[in-house]
């Protein structure tokens, strides 16, 4: 009779690493715990903290000043814009690498990534070169009477170059697992590009999508460098949250400061609930948004 070729398990196998040193995994994890408290939590304590720390009076005369509903208003409309092209930037970029093949792949995805790998200031600083009074393209913008840097379409730019790997970047992996094999079924039923998109592809990817806008967003509001340079720090005009929490700052109002940083800390802590939020009803329903 042949030798069973099952094995023991072995002492290291899976039984092993159940039975980890516990000491080494409570140490971990305490210093997890204290990192994440000491770098996170505790900031943010503080800056609500100061924020309320003069009252209700100075934190609401502060929060409703006109330069700040000016900022306020600026950041919503500029992270509009961007999560809105880079929704349908995402979408196409990730549908054009998942589901076609041409030359060139390999430069696309390279370049989807580039503001990962490229400073926000170097950023800004881009679009001062091309846009700006010296720029290439300054002739072309006075003969059709635009203006980009120091305004709005500026903002608008530098936001949308700082995120717009996110969508994209998110989707192309569970586009790839997903595979066509539904898409072309569908496809021979005779169904068109858009019954396709939204009738097979877009229940599959929803979560992934709504996630990756969320981390878009939270991006977005939170922008700084490349926004400061194109920017001009026009109080009132150019100045979006984060600018207009810095001026009051440099200026030594640091109690206005720290009750408008109050408004961008909410507004991060609304955005991770619903950032986990859409991952529990991903997992609940069995879709991987990540």
């Amino acid at each position: 009779m042949a030798k069973s070729r099952t094995q023991a398990p072995s002492k290291h196998g899976r039984r092993g690493y159940r039975q980890e040193n516990p000491y080494l995994r409570r140490l971990l994890i305490i210093l997890s715990l204290l990192f994440t408290i000491l770098m996170l939590v505790l900031p943010l304590v503080i800056v609500i903290y100061q924020a309320f720390g003069t009252g209700w009076d100075r934190f609401w005369a502060a929060v409703t000043n006109t330069f700040t509903l000016k900022a306020l208003y600026l950041t919503i409309l500029t992270g509009s814009f961007a999560v809105i092209f880079n929704t349908l930037f995402g979408l196409t970029a990730a549908w054009a690498l998942t589901r076609y093949s041409f030359r060139g792949q390999g430069i696309l995805i390279t370049l989807i990534d580039l503001p990962f790998a490229i400073s926000p200031i170097i950023a800004g600083l881009i679009f001062i070169l091309t846009y700006g009074r010296l720029g290439w393209a300054k002739p072309i913008l006075d003969e059709f009477n635009l203006k980009i840097v120091f305004a709005t379409p500026g903002l608008v730019l530098a936001t949308i170059f700082v995120t717009l790997p996110f969508v994209a970047r998110e989707l192309i992996p569970v586009l790839t697992a997903r595979g066509t094999d539904e898409e072309q079924a569908a496809v021979l039923m005779g169904a068109g590009f858009f019954r396709v998109f939204f009738k097979v592809t877009l229940p599959h990817i929803r979560w992934a999508l709504i996630y990756s806008v969320i981390l878009c967003t939270a991006r977005a509001m939170g922008e700084f460098g490349a926004v400061s340079v194109v920017s001009g720090h026009l109080r009132g005009k150019t100045n979006t949250l984060p600018l207009h929490i810095e001026i009051l700052y440099n200026e030594h109002h640091y109690n206005e400061a720290f009750a408008v940083s109050a408004i961008l800390v909410v507004t991060s802590i609304v955005i991770l609930t619903a950032r986990s939020v859409v991952e529990y009803l991903s997992r609940r329903e069995g879709d991987d948004v990540r």
